[in-house]
């Protein structure tokens, strides 16, 4: 797996690098349109296309070093997979890395919610996503990508859930009505990001599905969902979560990639890139 951006040995060089890239390309549990697995090799491909300078910030980010770590390959399930990744992130983490994971289905977020709770006892998980994800079980497995946040749900009760419109009536009872952010109120409601910013804790963990975003920006995901958020309105809440609190790692999963259409390929990449330009320019 090639590295994250086309940039030179000494700005990926993992001794030096502030910040790590984990691809997780397991795709074991998904339940609708498979590929998640060729999501990490297709944003990584992607984003060799990257300009280095980021316009918005007047900043490039790539110099603080970004260094692209070996992919997680454990693959017989979705528990020892998460094991792995736990141990993976923790070694980030140890290494005082900056972790950036990439899947992949959401399940791969489960070990990186564990490393960060047992580093972070006071940690907020934010989640950007069109699903709800909080089933107790899915399929016979409590970590299915289904079960995400109901696993995230085991070690913190401060979880903020953005984006949201679809949901099973089972997940009602593991969800806060005063922590979760539906699409269709978003839409409806101007002070929404300041109010999520609100709930969180000083620290705080992203994860990302890209379905989040309206398939009209994001069609490349396994289950896609109309109706719902654009770049703009994510980028602007990232930016907001970097200014008002500590971000301590970022997880981008569910890109599925069409071979016919590389912009949200592309798209995911640049999500990443800005991301870590907000995190790091200096205003």
């Amino acid at each position: 797996m090639r590295q994250f951006g086309d940039f030179s040995t000494e700005e990926t060089d993992y001794k030096t690098a502030e910040i790590a890239i984990l691809p997780v390309p397991y795709d074991g549990t998904s339940t609708w349109i498979k590929g998640a697995d060729k999501g990490p090799e297709a944003l990584l491909d992607a984003s060799c296309n990257l300009e280095f300078y980021d316009i918005e910030t007047d900043y490039e980010v790539y110099k603080r070093g970004i260094s692209t770590l070996p992919p997680v390959e454990e693959k017989t399930s979705p528990e020892r997979m998460s094991d792995e990744v736990e141990k993976r992130m923790a070694q980030i983490l140890a290494d005082k890395k900056f972790p950036v994971l990439i899947g992949g289905e959401h399940s791969v977020s489960i070990g990186a919610f564990r490393a960060i709770c047992k580093q972070y006892g006071d940690v907020s998980i934010l989640q950007l996503d069109a699903h709800s994800d909080m089933r107790d079980e899915y399929e016979g497995s409590t970590h299915n990508h289904a079960c995400v946040m109901a696993r995230a749900k085991d070690l913190t009760d401060s979880i903020t859930q953005v984006g949201i419109r679809s949901s099973a009536i089972e997940e009602k009872k593991n969800i806060n009505p005063d922590r979760i952010f539906y699409a269709y109120r978003i839409k409806k409601e101007e002070e929404w990001m300041q109010k999520v910013s609100n709930q969180l804790n000083k620290r705080v963990y992203i994860t990302i599905d890209l379905d989040v975003l309206d398939p009209a920006y994001m069609p490349s995901t396994g289950t896609p969902e109309p109706d719902g958020l654009d770049y703009r309105q994510v980028m602007d809440l990232l930016q907001l979560i970097l200014k008002e609190h500590e971000v301590v790692g970022l997880d981008v999963v569910e890109l599925c990639p069409n071979e016919y259409n590389k912009a949200p390929n592309f798209l995911a990449a640049k999500l990443i890139y800005h991301f870590l330009s907000f995190k790091y320019a200096v205003y």
